[in-house]
């Protein structure tokens, strides 16, 4: 690598013809870069100038050696400066894989924003809750909801959101309203596959309930739309249910609680990620973080 370095240096003398105009291009001493290229010199065992007080010269070595280098050298600042240009404007297809009820409900109100901002990408949208192996398929992220499984890969905490206790107006008049927690019980709850316990918590105080229903299912939005429908109580974030809200399809109850927080992850096979991805990320994070 220090080769590689010697010969960028190299290849200002040469333009320049002149190891002073070259340092002073380069912003360092005239005596380091004149001992840099002959240690480049030693190193390949053939002298590639020749120097004399008024100018220096390329000897037949030193034009053959130039002329390759120079190739290599412009085609490496040319890559950094695509790199930086991509920093700034990323491009390129991004493939994401994500769950429905988050596309549906977190990801599609705010996609176009972030679309207008950088025009250069295109997207591949993979909506599934299946673990996707992001070594394997050309997922560039992955973004989960809940707890997640210690699998080696790289997670990052994009949203938090609260949930709440909903139930429609139509299941209020006709099952009453619970003013207790422990009263979710004798009622028709709406849950999660495998959840049947849900924690609420009221500042200091906590309380877990073992609700019951005749539904138990793996999708947000259906749960969302039972309880719009008046066939029992949902625990839900508030941004599911905010328009439901709005018109009265939906009502809070127990206004005082609220359950365990809902997680948001990123997650990539490496830390090391492309331009486009980690604005992306950050461009969640930024939406979807709780204040």
């Amino acid at each position: 690598m220090r080769h590689l370095n010697d010969m960028a240096l190299f290849v200002e003398v040469a333009r320049a013809r002149s190891f002073r105009k070259a340092a002073e291009a380069l912003g360092m001493p005239n005596s380091t870069l004149s001992r840099r290229v002959s240690e480049l010199e030693k190193a390949i065992g053939l002298r590639l100038l020749h120097r004399t007080t008024r100018k220096i010269e390329l000897t037949e070595a030193g034009q053959l050696y130039y002329e390759r280098s120079k190739r290599i050298v412009d085609e490496a600042r040319l890559a950094h400066e695509q790199l930086g240009a991509m920093l700034k404007q990323p491009s390129g297809v991004l493939r994401v894989s994500l769950p429905v009820d988050l596309a549906t409900f977190y990801l599609t109100p705010i996609i176009g924003e972030f679309a207008r901002h950088y025009p250069g990408i295109t997207f591949e949208f993979d909506l599934t809750p299946r673990r996707v192996d992001l070594v394997a398929e050309p997922f560039d992220v992955a973004i989960r909801i809940g707890k997640l499984e210690d699998s080696g890969l790289i997670t990052r905490l994009i949203g938090r959101h609260s949930r709440h206790l909903y139930a429609s107006p139509g299941y209020i008049e006709a099952s009453g309203e619970p003013v207790t927690p422990t009263e979710l019980a004798e009622h028709e709850c709406i849950g999660m596959l495998r959840s049947p316990i849900w924690s609420l918590h009221q500042g200091m105080n906590k309380v877990d309930v073992a609700v019951r229903g005749r539904f138990a299912l793996n999708s947000v939005g259906m749960i969302r739309a039972l309880a719009v429908n008046h066939q029992g109580i949902a625990l839900l974030p508030e941004k599911i249910v905010a328009e439901d809200m709005a018109f009265d399809r939906l009502r809070r109850i127990l206004p005082e609680w609220q359950g365990s927080a809902v997680s948001i992850f990123a997650v990539t096979e490496t830390r090391l990620i492309p331009a486009k991805t980690q604005r992306f990320i950050e461009f969640l994070s930024s939406r979807l973080m709780e204040a």
